[in-house]
């Protein structure tokens, strides 16, 4: 991993690669957590969320619109899924 694997620093737009790829850039010595979270304007709340929730479910429990189904208890909750058309 380069310093060219990680996001822009203006990203405003999380989708589960860019942060997956900033966790793998902490873990990997290439940036700090402090220098992540000040790059990325991340609390060191958020940034932990992500690494326990790579941990916890793999970049699949990085997706935004499912992040309700990965907190609480602990346990996957699969939701109904709500179509448009309904």
């Amino acid at each position: 991993m380069t310093e060219n694997d990680l996001p822009p620093p203006d990203t405003k737009r999380w989708v589960m690669r860019r942060k997956a790829e900033v966790v793998a850039g902490v873990r990997s010595g290439l940036i700090s957590l402090e220098e992540a979270c000040r790059r990325y304007t991340l609390s060191v709340e958020e940034f932990l969320s992500w690494q326990r929730l790579i941990d916890s479910h793999g970049m699949r429990g990085l997706r935004a619109t499912r992040l309700q189904d990965y907190r609480g208890d602990g346990q996957f909750q699969v939701r109904p899924r709500i179509d448009a058309a309904e």
